[in-house]
């Protein structure tokens, strides 16, 4: 039941987020692990399990989208609540974590852009349960997905890379107003 316009970009989201999903777990495989001094251990696999989830929803809902007769609505709630959820328990382990405050509001800002994702996935994917001809949230699906490859590509850079990739902390390194600080998560 997914326009025919949509099924190309529902294949090639399905196609980038399962390659980079591989790409995540050689990563992990490959990647040291660091000590202390990486920040706490709550924040290392909150990353990590954010990067995953950001990459199966994309690749989940653009699959069973895919599927003769499917109406995208039905992957798009279900991977909408999942998604919910993990931002929830995201939350409750950020803050539960021995992270600083700083630390704390670099991770709850990108956990707050997976909670506008999912619940953008959750409301379109009821709409089009309602009305199968409403290709705007189809569309608005789309654009979801694709935030969420972004997202999950931001989580693995920062989870590999060991440092804050956000906005804010790029702006301030490009106008030479980094912390000075020797902890990458500062």
């Amino acid at each position: 039941m997914v326009p025919g316009l949509y099924r190309e970009l529902f294949t090639a989201i399905a196609a980038a987020a399962g390659s980079l999903t591989g790409l995540l777990f050689v990563a992990l495989s490959v990647t040291p692990r660091r000590g202390p001094a990486a920040g706490p251990r709550a924040i290392q696999q909150i990353r990590a399990a954010a990067a995953l989830l950001a990459f199966t929803n994309a690749m989940a809902v653009s699959l069973f989208s895919l599927v003769p007769g499917t109406n995208p609505g039905y992957p798009a709630v279900a991977l909408g609540v999942i998604g919910t959820l993990f931002t929830a328990a995201a939350v409750r382990s950020i803050l539960a974590s021995s992270a600083t405050p700083r630390q704390q509001m670099a991770q709850l800002g990108l956990i707050g852009l997976l909670l506008l994702i999912f619940g953008t996935e959750l409301v379109c994917g009821i709409i089009v349960l309602a009305d199968p001809r409403r290709v705007t949230a189809v569309q608005v699906i789309g654009y979801a997905l694709i935030t969420s490859v972004i997202v999950g590509i931001a989580r693995a850079w920062e989870l590999v890379g060991d440092r804050d990739t956000g906005v804010l902390a790029s702006l301030a390194v490009l106008s030479g107003r980094a912390s000075g600080s020797d902890d990458p998560l500062d």
